[in-house]
């Protein structure tokens, strides 16, 4: 006999909102088993808002509201029985977040809890990484989002170390990450990987995810630093527009790409890391399997 629930993940973003809902397999003693049923993502780039005036703007919330509207409805229509909110950094920085946050409330009925972005590297890193982390091996566990990009160590299948750094796409686009960031993130991997021989990266977000479906690559298998440090050139010497028309990019994804894969190769160029894979994992992810498991 199995045993199938539905959870969902609301991810308030930066650069976009993602509802994700997945179905949780039970079976009397096997490992339980976790499947995608839906996902949705609404390109709303709230990080826009809060990095540059730091409120979200009136627009922006009616486009919030209607956006949990329509996620509520799914999660109803889905049977979806437990479910969980998070907003990060755009959240976090903008002035107007709470008012945000209990507007929502009252007129979708979902409730979101603005987290910082200690416990969001936190959830991500319960994300179900163990399929891919050999446990002789060390890993640096890279997250990229539109407003931070939280850092995990990984060594021996256990978390070492973790951190989040105000460095993320729509932050970049904007100008708004200036060269101490940039040292201190240098700082920080090099102190923290320079006792490992060999480091691998596993890298999470749109946008290496989009990098790695454009390689035609098996899951399994890595994406070399030669590989995207190419990827950035071919893909920098195209214009915005060409990035849409030519290569099928969403609007919203042609431009964060970019500054996305700098955050990656410096991660990859300061641990030393020739290789990183790319699991199809998150923060939505890491917040199915936190309610599952009672971590949150």
């Amino acid at each position: 006999m199995i045993a199938i629930k539905k959870y969902a993940a609301i991810d308030i973003g930066s650069n976009a909102m993602r509802l994700l809902i997945a179905n949780i397999i039970e079976e009397k003693g096997k490992e339980t088993q976790f499947s995608k049923s839906s996902l949705v993502r609404v390109p709303i780039r709230l990080g826009q808002d809060a990095f540059t005036v730091g409120e979200i703007s009136e627009e922006n919330i009616e486009r919030m509201v209607d956006a949990m509207k329509a996620f509520k409805l799914l999660m109803k229509v889905h049977k979806v029985e437990k479910y969980m909110a998070c907003a990060t950094s755009a959240m976090r920085e903008a002035y107007n977040g709470k008012e945000v946050v209990e507007l929502i409330k009252k007129k979708a009925d979902i409730k979101i809890e603005i987290i910082d972005g200690k416990r969001e590297a936190a959830i991500i890193a319960s994300t179900d990484l163990h399929y891919l982390l050999k446990t002789d091996q060390t890993y640096l566990y890279v997250d990229v989002g539109g407003g931070s990009t939280e850092f995990s160590l990984f060594n021996d299948g256990k978390m070492v170390v973790s951190k989040s750094f105000k460095v993320g796409t729509v932050r970049l686009l904007n100008n708004m990450v200036n060269d101490i960031v940039w040292v201190e993130i240098e700082k920080w991997i090099r102190a923290n990987t320079e006792e490992y021989d060999l480091v691998t990266l596993i890298g999470s977000g749109g946008n290496i995810n989009k990098l790695f479906k454009m390689s035609g690559k098996l899951e399994e298998k890595p994406l070399s630093y030669i590989y995207l440090n190419a990827q950035y050139a071919s893909l920098n010497a195209l214009s915005y527009e060409q990035r849409i028309s030519e290569l099928g990019m969403n609007p919203d994804r042609a431009d964060v790409i970019i500054p996305a894969i700098r955050v990656y190769l410096n991660a990859m160029k300061w641990s030393g890391a020739r290789q990183i894979y790319v699991p199809k994992i998150g923060l939505a992810d890491g917040i199915i399997k936190a309610m599952y498991y009672n971590k949150i």
